[in-house]
């Protein structure tokens, strides 16, 4: 990505790397992390660590030509409720976008803000799940989806995904038959990286429709897919899926603006328009006008971003796993697919598995989420965000490498 797509609101800009592969302990690798913890992001300051790769922001910045609507939406005093015209707009952009983008035709009329992901399952379930009803939940899945859904009374089946991120739809047929009237389904998938092929989507759809349950598709991550991936929105793959799907999407990933509270549900079919209308006000009330504002930018003007964004990041998978293939191989690990999120499995590799993410922050000055947190089946994982500067990628590499060794030295000769 150029200097000039990295620019930041501020007009900062991601110092470009030293000239060659940073030891562990380098000092220009120090001098970078600098830079980025004093633009004072949530990523760089929310953990005391010397390298920030938890929290799913990126350090890859923001396009101009987003950054220059919400000047200009503040310049126009746009900072009170959401204007209706700003609100159609954001219908038609984020429909256009499935349509050129995924072959999607979704109708603007049911297109709808909402604050973000989150909110959108909370009003899912209250209109369209019994209360008390199981959330079936493939996992290791995105944090906030094991906690929430119990907060709002719903409690939470986990259904293990199989070793290679495919979905057990057996095991899946198996938790909806008693009772789980919803499954929540994260398609770019947080966090292994995988994104679902066509067949493996119709798949779902039958089993679903077979148990008359419903699907909450979380797809904030769709515009992130590396070359050769291409995203399938689940609602689009068959007409049962189209009735029991709401579809959950955000420019919040793709383009970096996820403080500015603002995604869209995308409803497929009229009798789902007929139950959220009485709603909508209430449904769409959190989400912020400047944030609407941005994901318009985002769609309509600066539609190839996550595509930069993504070839940067596919660049810094190829390096990490170059760099655990050499030093510290004893952790395994895919490139994404999808998302710029690295699932590392140190299950073998000689680190306690309880606490995992502390120890690894504690031993590297690297902070990463817990994979246990993603579930019972993450124990043992971690997930290190990959949208941050090459350097770092490699230095956060090489560090684990050193931690580990300390751990599990390599065997003396005899």
């Amino acid at each position: 990505m150029s200097t000039h797509h990295r620019a930041t609101p501020h007009g900062g800009a991601v110092p470009g790397p030293p000239p060659d592969d940073p030891p562990p302990d380098d000092p220009r690798t120090a001098a970078l992390a600098t830079t980025l913890r004093e633009r004072g992001s949530m990523k760089w300051t929310g953990r005391d660590a010397q390298i920030a790769a938890w929290v799913a922001e990126s350090d890859l910045g923001t396009p101009p030509e987003v950054t220059a609507a919400l000047v200009a939406a503040v310049d126009q005093g746009l900072l009170g409720y959401l204007p209706p015209a700003q609100r159609a707009a954001l219908a038609d952009a984020c429909s256009t976008w499935h349509r050129e983008q995924y072959g999607w035709d979704v109708d603007p009329g049911r297109v709808h803000p909402v604050a973000d992901v989150l909110e959108a399952l909370r009003v899912t379930l209250e209109l369209w799940s019994e209360p008390g009803s199981p959330i079936v939940l493939p996992t290791p899945a995105y944090m906030p989806f094991l906690t929430a859904p119990a907060t709002w009374g719903h409690p939470v089946v986990q259904v293990p995904m199989s070793p290679d991120g495919t979905l057990d739809l057996d095991a899946i047929g198996a938790a909806l038959a008693p009772g789980g009237r919803t499954l929540v389904l994260v398609n770019p998938h947080n966090p292994t990286g995988r994104v679902l092929p066509a067949h493996e989507l119709t798949a779902l759809e039958r089993v679903v429709d077979q148990h008359h349950g419903r699907v909450f598709a979380d797809e904030i991550h769709a515009p992130l897919t590396v070359a050769g991936s291409h995203h399938v929105p689940y609602a689009s793959v068959g007409p049962a899926a189209a009735r029991h799907t709401v579809t959950a999407t955000s420019a919040s990933k793709g383009w970096n603006l996820a403080g500015l509270k603002c995604a869209q549900v995308i409803l497929s079919n009229d009798q789902d328009q007929r139950r959220w209308r009485p709603h909508d006000h209430l449904a769409t009330h959190g989400a912020s006008t400047l944030g609407v504002v941005a994901n318009t930018a985002a769609y309509r003007q600066a539609p190839t971003w996550p595509g930069q964004v993504m070839d940067q990041v596919h660049v810094n998978a190829t390096t990490l796993e170059q760099e655990l293939a050499a030093h510290a191989p004893a952790v395994g690990y895919q490139p994404p697919e999808g998302t710029y999120l690295a699932w590392l499995d140190l299950r073998r590799a000689g680190a306690p598995l309880d606490g995992l993410g502390r120890w690894v922050q504690a031993r590297t000055g690297v902070a990463v989420t817990d994979g246990a947190a993603c579930g019972d089946v993450g124990r043992g994982f971690v997930r290190l965000n990959l949208a941050m500067p090459r350097p770092l990628v490699v230095t956060a590499a090489r560090r684990l490498g050193r931690a580990l060794a300390e751990v599990s030295p390599a065997p003396t000769a005899s």
